[in-house]
C-alpha cells in the first residue's frame, strides 16, 4: 500500500528522518511568509520557499497540553488523553497509550525530544522517556516551562542542575535546547539510523511573572533594541528572532551533513497567538481570537514542510490538515504500522502539493473540561460551528461561519442554515468520549452530550 501510494505521488518510501519543530504560542500572522511586516523570519520563510506552506492547518487544541496530546496520540481533542491545561496531573499519558514516538521507534527510528513535554512529569509513567523517546531534554512539567532561566532542566531520567540560575541568568534554556537538538541530529547521523526529532520549543511563550515583570524573558532585545517600541514588544520580537535563528541552525546542519534529501522538516505552532502580544504585530493576522479561543485565531496555525527532492518548492496548499494527522502520516513514511481507531489521516498527498485522499467528514475541538464553562467547535467542509458555552447543563446557541467567505468569523449565519447547524450539533453531541480524569458531570448534566455518554 505504501509503495503504491508513494509511487503514484512521486514520493519514494525512503524512510526519511523527521524533524518536527513546534513553537509555543506563535500566532498565524507572526511569520513573514504569513504576512508579518515588522518581525523578520528569514530562516523560517526559507523553509516555505523551499517547500510547502499550509494555509488551513490546525493545532490539536487552543492551549498547549491538549494540542501536544493530540499530536502524540493521533486522537482529536474529545478523544485524546489530556484535554486541558488544568488540573495538572503527575501523569497524563498512561502505559497503555500509544504515542507517535512509540510508533516510529517500532520502525527502527531513534526518537529524541527537546523542550516542553506537558504529558507526564518526572518519575511518572507519562514521562517522555517512558513513551517512546530514547532521550528528552528540557521541561516535562508545563508550569516549569514558563521559566527561561530555570534552576534545572529535565535530562532523560535525571536533571541538569542549574543552581542559582533564576538570579544569575547564567543559562538561557532555549540555547541549551538547541544545542541538545543539534547534538541529537549529529549523533543519529553518525549512527546511520533514521531519527525523529521533536523540538517543542518554548519561544515565544510568555514567561512566569516571577521571572520577568513584563512577562517575557529574553537575554537581549537585539536586533530590535533601537526600535521605537514598548519594551514588551521588543522582547517578543527578539524571541521570534532567536527562534528563527535556531531553525536556521538546524536546517544548516541538515544541509551541511548532506541529509536534506532524506529529511522532512516541519515547522508549526502549538496554538494561536496570545492576546497580550503588542497590537502592532497583529499576531493572528486575519483570524479572530487568540489562544484559549475556539475561533480560528485560537486553533489555526502556520505549518510549513520541507523535503527537497520530494516536496516541490514554493508551494501553497489550502488542504485542511490537523495535528492528529501527523502520527498516521509519519507512520506511513516510516513504513510503520498505523494504530487502529485514530482520528487522524495520512496527509502525505497534501505534503506533495496534491489533494487529500480522504473522506474525513469533520474536525473537532473543545475547551474547558475542568471549568464551569465548556466550549466546542466543529469544522465541517467550509462551515465552522462554535458552541460558546455549556454551563450547568444549559447549552448555549451554536454560531455558524462560512470560512470560505468569512475567514475572520465576523458574520454568524446560523439563522440562515438551520440544517447545517443541526448536523454540526449532532457531531458535537457524539464527539466526546468520557474521561475519569475530568470532572465533567456538573457541566454536562442534563444535556444531550452527557446523556449520550452515560448511555454508552
Amino acid at each position: 500500500m505504501l509503495l503504491g501510494l508513494s509511487s503514484a505521488m512521486g514520493i519514494e518510501p525512503s524512510r526519511p528522518n523527521i524533524i518536527f519543530i513546534m513553537a509555543d504560542d506563535l500566532g498565524y500572522g507572526d511569520l513573514g511568509c504569513y504576512g508579518q511586516q515588522l518581525i523578520e523570519t528569514p530562516n523560517i520563510d526559507r523553509l516555505a520557499t523551499e517547500g510547502i506552506r499550509f494555509t488551513q492547518a490546525y493545532a490539536g487544541g487552543p492551549v498547549c497540553t491538549p494540542s501536544r496530546s493530540v499530536l502524540m496520540t493521533g486522537l482529536h481533542n474529545g478523544h485524546t488523553v489530556a484535554r486541558d491545561n488544568v488540573p495538572h496531573y503527575p501523569t497524563y499519558l498512561e502505559d497503555g497509550d500509544t504515542t507517535l514516538a512509540e510508533v516510529l521507534a517500532s520502525a527502527g527510528y531513534r526518537c529524541g525530544g527537546v523542550g516542553k513535554w506537558s504529558l507526564g512529569d518526572a518519575n511518572s509513567v507519562g514521562r517522555a522517556t517512558n513513551q517512546g523517546f530514547d532521550t528528552w531534554f528540557g521541561y516535562l512539567n508545563q508550569d516549569h516551562a514558563h521559566y527561561y532561566f530555570p534552576e534545572y532542566l529535565d535530562d532523560d531520567e535525571g536533571r541538569l542542575e542549574l543552581p542559582g540560575n533564576m538570579k544569575s541568568h547564567h543559562t538561557y534554556s532555549h540555547t541549551q535546547l538547541t544545542e541538545r537538538a543539534l547534538r541529537f541530529i549529529r549523533e543519529s547521523h553518525d549512527r546511520k539510523q533514521p531519527f525523529f526529532l521533536y523540538a517543542a520549543y518554548t519561544l515565544p511563550h510568555f514567561s512566569s511573572p516571577k521571572e520577568d515583570v513584563d512577562g517575557l524573558t529574553v537575554p537581549t532585545t537585539a536586533p530590535y533594541s533601537d526600535r521605537d517600541w514598548e519594551p514588551k514588544a521588543k522582547k517578543y520580537a527578539a524571541m521570534i528572532h532567536m527562534l528563527d535563528q535556531d531553525v536556521g541552525r538546524i536546517t544548516h546542519l541538515v544541509d551541511q551533513r548532506e541529509m536534506a534529501n532524506e529529511t522532512l522538516i516541519i515547522f508549526t505552532s502549538d496554538n494561536g497567538g496570545h492576546r497580550s502580544v503588542a497590537e502592532r504585530f497583529d499576531t493572528n493576522g486575519p483570524l479572530r481570537g487568540y489562544k484559549r479561543d475556539l475561533t480560528e485565531g485560537g486553533i489555526r496555525v502556520p505549518l510549513i514542510a520541507r523535503w527537497p527532492g520530494q516536496i516541490p518548492a514554493n508551494l501553497t496548499s489550502d488542504e485542511v490538515i490537523a495535528f492528529q494527522d501527523m502520527l498516521p502520516t509519519f507512520a506511513e513514511l516510516a513504513g510503520a504500522t498505523v494504530p487502529a481507531n485514530l482520528d487522524g489521516i495520512s496527509v502525505v498527498t497534501a505534503l506533495n502539493g496534491g489533494p487529500l485522499q480522504s473522506d474525513r467528514e469533520s474536525l473537532y475541538w473543545d475547551f474547558g473540561h475542568c471549568r464551569s464553562r465548556y466550549h466546542q467547535a466543529v469544522r465541517w467542509k467550509d462551515w465552522k460551528g462554535i458552541r460558546s458555552e455549556i454551563r450547568l447543563g444549559v447549552a448555549g446557541p451554536i454560531e455558524l461561519y462560512d470560512l470560505r467567505h468569512d475567514l475572520g468569523e465576523e458574520h454568524n449565519v446560523a439563522a440562515d442554515h438551520p440544517e447545517v447547524v443541526q448536523h454540526i450539533e449532532q457531531i458535537m453531541n457524539t464527539a466526546v468520549t468520557p474521561s475519569k480524569k475530568y470532572p465533567i458531570g456538573e457541566v454536562y448534566k442534563g444535556h444531550a452530550i452527557w446523556q449520550a455518554q452515560t448511555n454508552k
